[in-house]
């Protein structure tokens, strides 16, 4: 089935304002039970466009990776933000999915003239900044970053569950579903594992978190 291409309309408004470095913004893995929650920013200029960019979610494990070397080869600038599971516990997930944005666009090395996110409202930016409903399926940039964001943070679960084999995060990515559930149910949770989200203490355990 043929998935709708992201368009570059927000970005075309802004080239033609004058603001030449349009950073699309995104992050994946705020829902799993486990791992990092992961961001990154995309640079793209009109002479430097990848085409048939959509949403990491509507695109095959196989097309994400195409398009992961595509963007980074022709991207003015690609960088990722990574908040481990232990700050999603001390500050809450929408806290350090801001914190993995932030880091994201500092690892840029370039200063944009625009930011454009999905949704996530940004403090403290000196930039302006776009926050769109659906952006990584409603502009290009975002659905870049949504990509290598994805690409990113599937490849460190690929690479936990060499360390924890009994989860299955090869599979699901950290994500609750019902055989990793199973799991936590037969081995309880894992370093990986965040301790404050609901599907891994459901059971009634109570987790002490150090300060």
């Amino acid at each position: 089935m043929t998935r709708p291409s992201a368009p570059y309309r927000y970005e075309g408004q802004a080239w033609r304002a004058g603001l030449a470095l349009v950073a699309g913004l995104d992050e994946a893995g705020r829902g799993p039970l486990a791992g990092p929650v992961v961001a990154a920013a995309v640079v793209l200029t009109p002479d430097r466009r990848v085409k048939k960019l959509a949403d990491s979610k509507l695109l095959s494990a196989e097309r994400r990776e195409a398009l992961f070397g595509e963007i980074t080869a022709r991207a003015v600038a690609v960088g990722v933000g990574i908040v481990d599971h232990e700050t999603i516990d001390r500050v809450n997930i929408l806290v350090a999915t801001r914190m993995a944005m932030i880091e994201a666009l500092r690892g840029l090395g370039v200063e944009p003239d625009l930011v454009i996110t999905d949704f996530v409202k940004l403090p403290g930016l000196t930039c302006p900044q776009r926050n769109l409903v659906d952006g990584d399926r409603r502009c290009a940039t975002v659905a870049a970053a949504s990509i290598i964001a994805k690409v990113t943070r599937d490849r460190l679960m690929v690479e936990a569950d060499k360390q924890f084999p009994d989860y299955g995060f090869a599979r699901h990515k950290g994500y609750g579903t019902p055989d990793h559930l199973a799991a936590l149910d037969r081995h309880g949770p894992c370093p990986l594992h965040r301790r404050t989200f609901a599907g891994v203490w459901r059971q009634g355990e109570l987790f002490v978190l150090e300060d």
